[in-house]
């Protein structure tokens, strides 16, 4: 399965795509996606679409894996970030790719193990994983691999149902 990671923002928007088959997961690419500063929101949303459409176009993932958004005291970055993620869960919908949204728990989770693990903990992980050197850089592009990750560990679960629905507790 190809994975899409995607980390929304407005002014830098990380991206990894990785392959995964039975528990082994390898990194194709990873990167992000900028818009110019002192541009207008509209302008910095088309970016943002194009870019994303290339990349869907270019990479043919299977699934993308958005991560929900988390507000923390800047509401007004957290409005503009929102978005920027619209724009994305537009793109991957009209490109007709499953979506799966994973809060920031629930990836570290996948990731670590650990819910509440740090930011150097989930990269540490997501370089071990990956078989990397170091983890990817930009930190936005290594939280789209931990994305990506998450997914690759959340569907290959014997409670993962399948494609759009609920996992089951049962």
């Amino acid at each position: 399965m190809r994975i899409l990671g995607i980390d929304p923002g407005i002014a830098t928007i990380g991206f990894a795509v990785v392959e995964t088959q039975r528990n082994q997961n390898k990194l194709l690419q990873c990167g992000v996606i900028t818009t110019p500063a002192h541009t207008s929101l509209a302008s910095r949303l088309e970016q943002i679409y194009s870019d994303m459409t290339q990349l869907l176009e270019l990479f043919k993932p299977d699934a993308v894996s958005v991560e929900e958004l988390f507000f923390n005291t800047n509401i007004t970055t957290g409005i503009a970030v929102a978005h920027g993620r619209g724009v994305i869960l537009l793109a991957c919908q009209k490109a007709g790719v499953n979506i799966y949204e994973y809060t920031p728990l629930q990836v570290k989770q996948a990731v670590v193990g650990y819910g509440r693990a740090e930011k150097a903990q989930v990269m540490d992980m997501v370089r071990r994983i990956c078989n990397l050197s170091a983890p990817p850089k930009p930190d936005d592009a290594a939280d789209a691999v931990a994305l990506a990750l998450c997914h690759a560990r959340s569907s290959t679960s014997l409670l993962y149902k399948g494609e759009r629905e609920e996992c089951s507790t049962i």
